[in-house]
């Protein structure tokens, strides 16, 4: 990823500004504004419905269902190991787009800047818009900037909206979860956020923990295009983690949730790192990861294909929906004992996503 940023940062080079950081009057709707549009975003960004330069954009969608999301993205530090605030934005509504079955098509982007944010770190996060973008196939078609006093947005807030064409074979609903469905992650968990505590507390590992935060869309589309109606929920575990999606299946399917420890995976210096920070990593954010819940039948085939697509090398099935204990997520531990695994209480990680 990093040789393909440096690719575009050569292709795109800086322009010479008025300014090395961001002022009040970047957002003033004025000449200042206007400069940091047209010569940072709409020329990096370019793509013909952006160049309507318009409030909003113009577009033809296919015939059939449609699929909209919209987040917005405060994580702190704004630059991490294997990633930044940018392209996790692009990512994550990319990603929310495909728990739905979705194709993004389309992304709307707002920036809300802190007044001193360098004109280096702003560029350095367009770049990685674009190539998450382009690695995403979708295009960035309107947005919006604004700038805030020094001391009132912590360097950069982003939202990013998106809309998309749902697969003719996807059934994507809560409704649909039933007794004996399997539950299958795409890849080790609790990666992101132990990538994000790295930075914030300093801690040094025999290799680097990088976020896994990526674009999910052609993974699940390529599963959706083998299994269908077989895949009954998709979800990514993104705040909160595999046990907060787990625990909302159960309360909401009235049904419940039994996971195996020994079958979820997590790299060992993740896990190492969340004994020395006293986390559990099934409460841990990620945002390149996501859990599907399929029918039985299907289970070990779908687990098959998906090892063979991009960021799914990882991917076990971790549990089963059942009928006993409803409303509850329980764990089988290493060591044979069964415990209950609760909604998480309150916020075990700030600011991650």
């Amino acid at each position: 990823m990093s040789e393909k940023i440096n690719i575009l940062r050569a292709s795109c080079p800086m322009p010479t500004l008025d300014f090395d950081v961001i002022t009040l009057g970047h957002g003033s709707g004025g000449l200042l504004m206007n400069k940091l549009l047209d010569s940072g975003v709409f020329d990096v960004l370019k793509n013909d419905l952006l160049d309507e330069r318009h409030d909003g954009a113009i577009f033809e969608m296919p015939a059939g269902k449609m699929a909209f999301s919209t987040d917005s993205y405060v994580v702190s530090p704004v630059f991490f190991p294997g990633g930044n605030i940018g392209e996790l934005a692009v990512n994550g509504t990319v990603n929310d787009l495909a728990m739905c079955g979705a194709a993004a098509k389309y992304l709307s982007l707002g920036f809300i800047l802190e007044e001193g944010l360098t004109m280096q770190a702003f560029w350095d996060i367009l770049i990685s818009i674009k190539h998450a973008a382009e690695k995403a196939g979708v295009k960035i078609v309107t947005g919006d900037t604004k700038v805030v006093e020094r001391g009132k947005g912590d360097q950069i807030f982003i939202n990013t909206s998106g809309i998309g064409s749902v697969h003719p074979r996807a059934d994507i609903a809560m409704r649909r979860v039933k007794p004996g469905d399997k539950i299958i992650v795409s890849g080790n968990i609790a990666t992101h956020g132990i990538a994000i505590m790295s930075v914030r507390e300093g801690l040094e590992f025999e290799t680097t923990i990088e976020s896994d935060t990526c674009n999910l869309n052609h993974t699940v589309l390529a599963l959706l295009d083998e299994f269908g109606e077989q895949v009954h929920l998709l979800r990514d575990p993104t705040r909160g983690g595999v046990a907060s999606v787990l625990n909302e299946v159960a309360r909401d399917a009235k049904l419940g949730v039994e996971i195996h420890q020994k079958a979820i995976p997590v790299i060992e210096e993740v896990y190492g790192a969340c004994e020395l920070l006293g986390l559990d990593p099934l409460y841990v954010a990620n945002e390149g990861v996501f859990l599907a819940i399929v029918e039985a039948a299907i289970a070990d085939d779908f687990l098959k294909k998906l090892k063979t697509l991009e960021y799914g090398e990882a991917a076990a099935i971790i549990g089963e929906v059942v009928e006993a204990h409803p409303r509850q997520v329980i764990m089988h531990s290493h060591i044979g004992g069964r415990r209950v695994v609760n909604m998480l209480v309150g916020e075990q990680l700030p600011r991650i996503c």
